[in-house]
């Protein structure tokens, strides 16, 4: 029987508890070629299942060495191509020498000329949610965590290799280096993340540091000088940080997510150096994860749920301590209106509202949406109103304690509340959010005077986050619109969250400069968050511009971006 939908994985066949692999790094060919290792819990025989997605296969044997027969299956579109490996009696792990495919979908290689320096080549891995088996051949199951005894990557010697584990050292051989990593505590398979570019720290205390191109190190080294505070402020409320040291890497603008929680190494976009601090929130969110997600995982696609509802509760309880009921209240505005934009997006396909949902056939990136993150949210935030927040308080830091390094599904969660509140459940309906598409009607509703006041008309934005809530909820004509571009410059703005909202109303509201202030987005950025909505709005005005700007703007893009926006291109071709 399979573990997950999406993987090949059988509960019957041996599971991989460790895996080591070496690596070459080859910017010409656009690929990786070496070994993996993987060592069992257990010594088994028969069959063994392994995800892979593109691969070549050179040769399997077990760890001594001696060949395996094996077997790779015709690819499917979404789970990849099955590799059968038949293990004789006693067998403890597999040997498996492969290549990377220069298509594989979990890497990105950019040209100089694609970076921040412009001198040097950039490659990075973005392997949620089922993106490792084109990386590496394995159990690629959030199901089966593992741990990386000893990970190599031969990178040339005048760039470095940065893994979301342990460094381990660094040796160099002429022209080429060879950097080294572990890491102990047990993964899902998607949280494997490393990058390769000419990259620089920036030192923000004992156990922090942000990571990123020498332009723009200084910046994002200003921009997160605050994530100590963070990480101090979420040991308060969750209990220890378990990973040692929390870095952060400032990814190329073609990084198709705001952030990644690979532990140790958050992944996050330049979009999120507004010169301001504005959008720190992201940062508090992946942090969050080493927690919700990292700690405490969901098991499979259908439960999403549990890792981004659980972080942006946990996100917001951080913004709350450091700035604020009335910041955590307009951040939870926000996500409102980005809720009720992803529920109108899936009205037609509404079983992809519900929080526990059934993605068996289909492409996990397809159905990604901001429902799990605050649909979910909504749902902690109604069983905290109703159990009261000391209760639900230790019933969290429990829950953390109890499910610690496990990956876990929503029934789990639930016989867990039960037996931890009993009642609580029932009392906050909470299976309306888990099992019935949409917003029950008795959803908590985020409660900010400050934005009252200023949908009201009663008062002025005094910075970047009262103007964006502000925005989200006004309904604006061109002449409003442009009222506003003089008086705050949003067309201007560096932050790319107010510019890229500015530019929908515009769009919206027909203003013909909306389609130039899109181009400026598409091109600037390769965030699946700015390019869905605004490729969206192009293409229901103006379907020949929205293909043109596509077709400038596509070499910036990640292969998962570019998956999205060409499906949302096609959906507006096809319906003419």
């Amino acid at each position: 029987m399979r573990l997950d939908p999406h993987s090949y994985a059988d509960t019957d066949h041996p599971r991989t508890r460790s895996i080591d692999f070496a690596l070459a790094v080859d910017f010409k060919s656009r690929q990786l070629s070496g070994e993996i290792l993987l060592h069992f819990h257990a010594p088994g025989s028969g069959p063994l299942y392994l995800d892979t997605r593109d691969l070549r296969i050179d040769s399997v044997a077990t760890l001594q060495g001696a060949p395996l027969r094996h077997a790779l299956a015709a690819p499917e579109p979404i789970l990849g191509a099955r590799l059968r490996i038949d293990l004789p009696s006693g067998t403890s792990g597999v040997r498996i020498h492969y290549a990377t495919s220069p298509r594989a979908t979990a890497l990105q290689w950019l040209e100089p000329s694609q970076t921040a320096g412009g001198l040097q080549p950039f490659l990075f891995s973005q392997a949620q949610p089922i993106h490792a088996r084109s990386l590496f051949p394995l159990q690629d199951t959030p199901r089966n965590r593992i741990t990386v005894g000893s990970a190599r990557f031969t990178v040339p010697a005048r760039l470095r290799t940065l893994m979301a584990a342990a460094a381990k050292g660094r040796e160099t051989q002429g022209d080429l280096a060879v950097d080294a990593f572990e890491m102990p505590q047990p993964i899902p398979p998607y949280l494997l993340a490393f990058a390769v570019g000419d990259l620089t720290p920036r030192q923000l205390s004992a156990r922090c540091a942000v990571w990123a191109e020498r332009a723009l190190a200084d910046a994002a080294a200003e921009e997160f000088a605050q994530v100590e505070d963070m990480l101090v402020c979420a040991e308060e409320l969750f209990g220890p940080y378990d990973w040692d040291r929390y870095d952060i890497l400032v990814m190329p603008p073609s990084f198709p997510y705001g952030g990644m929680e690979n532990p140790r190494l958050t992944f996050v976009t330049p979009s999120v150096l507004a010169g301001d601090k504005s959008l720190v929130n992201v940062i508090a969110h992946e942090l969050a994860h080493a927690w919700t997600g990292n700690l405490v995982s969901n098991a499979t696609a259908n439960d999403f749920w549990l890792n981004e509802g659980f972080t942006v509760y946990a996100e917001r309880r951080i913004l709350e301590a450091l700035d604020g009921v009335e910041a955590a209240e307009l951040h939870a505005a926000i996500g409102l209106h980005d809720l009720r934009v992803a529920l109108e997006r899936f009205k037609d396909r509404p079983q992809l509202t519900r929080l526990r949902t059934e993605l068996s056939g289909i492409d996990p990136d397809e159905a990604y949406s901001t429902v799990p993150y605050e649909k979910g949210y909504l749902l902690l935030r109604k069983l905290e109103l109703t159990a009261g927040r000391a209760a639900w308080d230790d019933f969290l830091r429990a829950y953390l304690e109890n499910f610690r390094f496990q990956s876990i599904t929503t029934q789990e969660f639930l016989d867990f509340l039960e037996a931890r509140l009993p009642g609580l459940a029932a009392r906050a309906r909470a299976l309306e959010f888990i099992d019935k598409p949409g917003l029950p009607p008795d959803a908590p509703i985020p409660r900010s005077p400050r934005l009252t006041q200023l949908r009201r008309g009663e008062a002025e934005p005094q910075n970047p986050t009262e103007l964006l809530a502000w925005l989200h909820s006004a309904q604006l004509d061109a002449a409003r619109l442009r009222e506003l571009d003089a008086r705050y410059g949003l067309s201007t703005r560096r932050s790319l969250e107010l510019r890229h909202t500015f530019v929908l109303l515009q769009l919206r509201a027909g203003v013909p400069e909306g389609i130039e202030g899109a181009r400026r987005v598409a091109l600037e950025t390769g965030r699946m968050k700015y390019l869905r909505p605004v490729f969206t709005e192009l293409a229901r005005r103006d379907r020949d511009a929205a293909a043109r700007i596509y077709e400038e703007a596509k070499g910036g893009y990640h292969n998962i971006a570019r998956a999205v926006v060409e499906g949302l291109l096609k959906t507006a071709s096809s319906q003419g």
